[in-house]
């Protein structure tokens, strides 16, 4: 930095003067730190200040966001691989249930399937013609 100051005093060209920038910066006991830099040279006494802003909890808080932005996408790939999951079983029942309808449509008997209550699920067409219901008649 003494290089830097000494050269713009000696040609007045501004490569940082007036501006900012992010670098590392080491403490007496040699760990380190990212902060923000700035030079301004004070008006009418020639002085240079040096503004020095520690970014740490800033950049603890940006590491924080990313992480959790990543575990977001993450868990969001995973529910989109779980809907497409879902969405092959409930293709692969209807076509079951498609198949079963078939077979049960194919019957020259009339057939019904019941649940554990004795409530009728399905019937073949054979049952509606039999009894002259429609399949929504026998449900319930």
């Amino acid at each position: 930095h003494d290089s830097y100051v000494a050269r713009y005093l000696e040609t007045g060209i501004k490569k940082m003067m007036g501006t900012q920038r992010e670098v590392t910066a080491q403490r007496k006991d040699g760990s380190t730190f990212p902060c923000v830099l700035g030079l301004s040279q004070c008006k009418n006494s020639g002085l240079i200040c040096g503004f020095i802003r520690n970014l740490s909890s800033e950049k603890e808080a940006e590491s924080k966001y990313f992480e959790k932005q990543t575990q977001l996408y993450s868990k969001e790939i995973q529910l989109k691989q779980k809907n497409s999951e879902t969405k092959e079983i409930m293709n692969a029942l209807v076509k079951n249930q498609s198949m079963v309808m078939g077979i049960l449509d194919a019957s020259f008997h009339s057939l019904f399937v019941i649940d554990e209550n004795c409530i009728i699920q399905m019937v073949n067409k054979k049952s509606c013609e039999d009894f002259g219901w429609t399949k929504e008649e026998f449900f319930g």
